[in-house]
């Protein structure tokens, strides 16, 4: 990495150690703080095709490998994106109610209790890794493979979750274009780092799937070096040192309150998903092959939403903390009227394209018309799919964590896959579909009334 990139990460609002969300227009903070995060998740996502795509080059065995270890590394990134959740809900709040020594605290307690837990989880990983991927059914052939590639990732799986409790800590304090710029510049380094790695370049030898490994925790090396000298020694938003024990528990206790259980409902999407792809097998390879189409398909139409997941929740939490109840019902609702404008305009645009969609992905006539009726009908909702995950979002920083786990069970596991499943019983696959965009209409209503009711009862608390 160049010195004037490294330079211009430094520099990121490097005048002001926060952001005050407290005051100030909310539909220009809402913007200043999206558009960044939107950037690099597109950036990080298409770097992510390309390490993909470097794999697939060495064969199936490699790419199959590499797989199996999609479980494994999603519990423990889940579990990541829990603590920089709890992080930031956390951290926001202390800077809201105006103590920045509170905050640094925080941070400095989030960073040790994501490298405590994660290096517990990647040691026991390591130390269970032969019986752990038969278990997720990886045959001999394969395994060897594994090891090349997992022995490097849980050595350096601290070095992954810094950068992430590290931004949660940048977006907490109101700064969305650092983070962004971290998440684009480690993709980048790795995307130039997997071809030499993997296949070699002069005096470099090819070291395969390892290589591909490599590459992951150099990058991961980069932007937890660039992370650390950012938040406590430029920006001075973290304290240093390691706090006495009573402390540290005290406020890991808090972090955890709220990254637990946003954890956990982060790894119900995937549970959900294997349950609906296990329904659609049901109907035959063409139906699944159509579902996972969708599948991807879906995870790039709802970019804006995610990104707009990430930066919501800081300007609740900053307004919990100020107590500014108004501000948090009048953002959540300029959000939820921006996304339902949004989400029907790329539905429209999906819609359209739907055949020249489906004949990109498939040759198979039968799998091209399962997949224009998925782009005709579950996009519909993806607006009302957008109210829950921003509920969900805000209800987490609104420090009520289990509200919002609570909300994701019954959105899955209520609505979403039993109606999907009478909707195959009842009409087939495409009546998977329906299923699933009724289930979205239910969800979205119960999720606006979950929220009223949840601002309604904390105006209560505050005038009490």
């Amino acid at each position: 990495m160049g010195l004037p990139l490294q330079k211009t990460l430094i520099m990121t609002q490097s005048q002001t150690q926060k952001v005050d969300m407290t005051q100030g227009d909310i539909r220009s903070i809402m913007q200043r703080m999206t558009v960044p995060m939107l950037f690099g998740m597109i950036t990080l996502m298409s770097f992510n095709l390309v390490d993909t795509f470097f794999i697939s080059m060495l064969g199936t065995h490699e790419l199959a490998a590499v797989s199996f270890t999609f479980p494994v590394t999603f519990t423990v990134i889940s579990l990541a994106i829990g603590l920089s959740i709890g992080t930031s809900a956390v951290i926001a709040k202390a800077h809201g109610s105006g103590d920045s020594s509170g905050a640094k605290a925080d941070g400095l307690a989030a960073l040790w209790l994501s490298a405590y837990l994660v290096l517990g989880l990647s040691i026991i990983g390591y130390l269970t890794m032969d019986p752990l991927f038969r278990l997720l059914g990886a045959k001999e052939d394969t395994l060897p493979f594994i090891h090349d590639y997992m022995s490097w990732w849980f050595g350096g799986s601290v070095l992954l979750i810094t950068p992430m409790i590290g931004n949660a800590v940048l977006r907490a304090a109101g700064d969305t274009k650092t983070p962004s710029l971290m998440m684009a510049c480690s993709g980048l380094v790795n995307a130039i780092l997997d071809p030499i790695l993997i296949f070699g370049w002069g005096p470099i030898p090819a070291y395969g799937v390892e290589g591909a490994s490599i590459a992951s925790v150099i990058s991961w090396t980069v932007s937890f070096s660039l992370i650390l000298y950012l938040i406590m020694v430029k920006r001075k938003l973290v304290a240093t040192g390691h706090q006495p024990l009573p402390e540290f528990i005290r406020i890991s206790r808090r972090i955890l309150h709220i990254g637990l259980p946003a954890a956990g409902a982060n790894m119900l999407t995937p549970l959900a998903m294997a349950v609906l792809t296990a329904i659609m097998a049901s109907y035959g390879a063409h139906a699944v092959a159509a579902y996972g189409v969708g599948a991807r398909i879906e995870s790039i139409a709802c970019l804006v939403v995610l990104a707009l997941s990430m930066t919501l929740p800081p300007f609740v939490s900053q307004n919990f903390g100020a107590k500014q109840l108004p501000r948090i019902a009048d953002a959540y609702q300029l959000c939820l009227g921006f996304v339902m404008k949004w989400q029907f305009a790329v539905y429209v645009l999906l819609a359209i394209a739907a055949p020249w969609l489906a004949a990109v992905f498939s040759d198979d006539a039968q799998v091209q018309h399962l997949i224009c009726w998925f782009v005709w009908i579950l996009p519909l909702g993806y607006g009302l799919q957008g109210i829950v995950i921003l509920t969900n979002s805000s209800l987490n920083a609104l420090h009520l964590p289990l509200r919002a786990l609570s909300l994701s069970v019954v959105r899955l596991f209520v609505f979403y896959v039993p109606m999907a499943w009478l909707g195959g019983k009842l009409f087939g696959v495409i009546g998977i579909f329906a299923g699933g965009l009724l289930a979205n209409v239910l969800i979205a209503v119960t999720a606006l009334l979950v929220f009223r009711r949840t601002l309604t009862d904390l105006s209560s608390q505050t005038n009490d």
